[in-house]
């Protein structure tokens, strides 16, 4: 999250939150997806793909004309991906935040102290690990086998990890032949 903000105002992207957009819906009262959604992400489960690329799909709809959408915390299985892709729209890049699992526990567990989520506690925290390496990491790896994964390590200073991603962000816009800066 605190990567993706700095990214959307050196680079224009529009951000968009797997996450945000389902805690968003689950808390809305007329929502017929709440309980649900809220029982997937207490148990650190994977909520369905179509509700995800649905919540998804009408928030890129809300900005006509945009063609630089960061998408966190999203797909996060391989049927997500699938789904997405040809549903919606193809990945160019996906960037792969890697952290060691310590130094990621630790840092949701201090995130916990002030966010108010109810997943940012230890028994979320290790159903949302074993659910990331049973179903995330294949997507990743899947992705890398197509050249797609810009691996950016999570290691070191904020201000580090955002240099590294700053950089291979800006490479990527140079690669594809666009500006990387946003224009206004």
């Amino acid at each position: 999250g605190t990567n993706s903000e700095k990214l959307v105002s050196d680079f224009g992207f529009v951000h968009l939150s797997a996450g945000d957009l389902l805690r968003a819906e689950q808390k809305r009262e007329v929502s017929q997806y709440g309980e649900l959604i809220a029982h997937y992400i207490r148990e650190g489960l994977i909520v369905p793909h179509e509700i995800t690329i649905g919540l998804l799909r009408n928030a890129m709809m809300d900005h006509p004309g945009c063609d630089r959408f960061l998408i966190d915390g999203f797909p996060r299985n391989l049927e997500q991906a699938k789904a997405f892709e040809d549903t919606v729209c193809k990945a160019k890049k996906v960037l792969y935040f890697e952290c060691p699992e310590a130094v990621l526990l630790e840092r949701l567990l201090n995130r916990g102290k002030t966010s108010g989520r109810t997943d940012d506690n230890i028994e979320s925290i290790k159903k949302r690990f074993a659910t990331y390496f049973n179903d995330s990491k294949p997507v990743i790896d899947a992705y890398a086998k197509d050249g797609k994964v810009i691996t950016v390590s999570c290691e070191g200073s904020m201000d580090d990890v955002y240099k590294n991603a700053h950089t291979q962000v800006t490479q990527l816009f140079k690669d594809l032949g666009q500006e990387p800066k946003a224009t206004a």
